[in-house]
């Protein structure tokens, strides 16, 4: 049986062709990922709002798999409503499905307390509003963003079509210039930065934390699966966790 350990749960915006793969490459054995989608095309205000009111339908929805537990992906999405509003996102998806919830942006927050990171440097796909909004939430949460660098782009189907290799080059060449950064973060699902991870904390020497790789850290957390075996992927799996004797 597929997912005799697990079955993680993901929540989707309607374009998604990253997350759900990133994830699968993270997987430990005897996990899998079962997933379902919001509609939305342009990732600004108005489309990040409309999508959200979709996330009890989606949430029933995936609730038919039988998950562990379900993650709201589409990181702008859950601070788009300004600070907290991922908890709320949090309490709508384990009030219509039943099941343990979390959302990317709660799982970013944890990843950046479990790493004390204090002091972020950012780098997005997003619109400068989309930016300016990501930044509020975490000052909210009691970081100070050291610079935080958008690619600009407005579609989420746009962000998954770009290689690896450009984000790559966009988040060295960006994030350099992020003096005092104790940390970095790389904020969007549909963005391919699993590969941009173990270059960039080699170089840098400090964390890399990115919405996808936060998400399955948080997700398998949640549903009792070690994650110290995970390799390759990032500074945050190497930090113990409850379930490490799992």
């Amino acid at each position: 049986m597929y997912g005799w350990r697990a079955r993680l749960g993901r929540i989707n915006p309607s374009p998604e062709t990253v997350g759900d793969e990133e994830w699968r490459q993270l997987c430990p054995e005897g996990t899998t990922v079962v997933s379902t989608r919001m509609f939305i095309e342009a990732v600004d205000r108005v489309g990040l709002t409309n999508m959200v009111k979709n996330v009890e339908r989606a949430a029933k929805e995936l609730a038919t798999a039988r998950p562990n537990v379900i993650l709201m992906a589409g990181t702008a999405g859950a601070f788009n409503g300004g600070p907290g509003f991922d908890q709320q996102l949090v309490n709508r998806i384990e009030d219509a499905s039943g099941v343990p919830a979390t959302t990317t942006m709660t799982a970013v927050l944890a990843a950046l307390d479990a790493l004390n990171i204090e002091k972020v440097g950012v780098a997005t796909s997003y619109i400068k509003t989309v930016d300016n909004d990501l930044a509020q939430a975490l000052r909210a949460s009691g970081r100070e963003v050291i610079k935080i660098f958008g690619m600009g782009i407005l579609k989420s189907i746009d962000m998954g079509d770009i290689s690896p290799e450009t984000v790559y080059r966009f988040a060295r060449e960006n994030l350099a210039q992020a003096t005092g950064a104790e940390g970095f973060l790389l904020s969007c699902g549909n963005w391919r930065t699993l590969e941009s991870i173990k270059p960039l904390e080699d170089e840098f020497g400090i964390p890399v934390i990115t919405s996808n790789q936060t998400g399955i850290w948080q997700a398998l957390q949640m549903a009792g699966i070690p994650t110290h075996d995970i390799k390759e992927a990032g500074q945050i799996f190497a930090v113990p966790t409850a379930s490490q004797d799992a």
